[in-house]
């Protein structure tokens, strides 16, 4: 998925009210949504990905893009060193694009924020990017993502600050001050699409769960 104002099927996804209007236009735009945020500079999953590696060991697995879209991610993460990995989106078109990249174990297509048909700690890490912003998953999806992410392993995703600071940022100390989990990095907020215009800043996160 992607955080910014590339075109008009964003535009409309972050206006969607519905998770199956989401899906419908992802679906319709998955022939040409890599190269669409190719040509935006669209940098969520390479700092999600610099940011996995430098929290996880190589060979950690199994692990879940959750939200993967096309796939953008699992290359990157079957070169560097992540070979068990599961992709996750709402867009059947979507994952039909990732899974012709043929680096995913498995494909699921579910909605975030509902409960998810996985067990207890399924993951050693899960790897979110450009999922928690306007119109698509809210703070709502996390505490399933902290469900199935085993004890010690890691928790990486971007967030928009629309969604950081309604709420978002809140449920994060919470959780620290619960014990639940612990916030090992956050970066400086920046523009996940430096090629467009009018984008609100994210920042990325890597959370280990206790």
């Amino acid at each position: 998925m992607a955080d910014g104002k590339h075109n008009s099927a964003l535009g409309a996804a972050y206006a969607a009210k519905r998770p199956e209007e989401v899906a419908a236009i992802y679906d319709s735009w998955a022939g040409t949504y890599d190269a669409d945020m190719s040509a935006a500079g669209y940098r969520h999953p390479t700092i999600c990905l610099a940011l996995l590696a430098r929290h996880l060991p190589r060979g950690a697995e199994p692990l879940l893009d959750a939200g993967a879209g096309t796939g953008l991610i699992g290359e990157w993460l079957a070169i560097t060193g992540y070979p068990q990995v599961e992709a996750l989106d709402i867009s059947q078109g979507m994952l039909d694009k990732a899974g012709a990249k043929g680096v995913y174990t498995a494909l699921h297509r579910l909605a975030m924020g509902d409960t998810l048909p996985f067990a207890d700690g399924a993951y050693a890490g899960i790897i979110s990017a450009g999922v928690f912003t306007s119109g698509h998953v809210g703070v709502e999806g996390l505490d399933e993502l902290i469900r199935i992410c085993r004890s010690g392993g890691v928790i990486v995703l971007t967030v928009k600050n629309t969604l950081w600071y309604a709420g978002f940022a809140e449920r994060i100390a919470a959780l620290e001050a619960r014990g639940t989990l612990v916030r090992v990095e956050e970066t400086s907020p920046y523009a996940s699409m430096p090629g467009e215009t009018d984008t609100v800043p994210s920042r990325g996160l890597v959370l280990r769960v206790s």
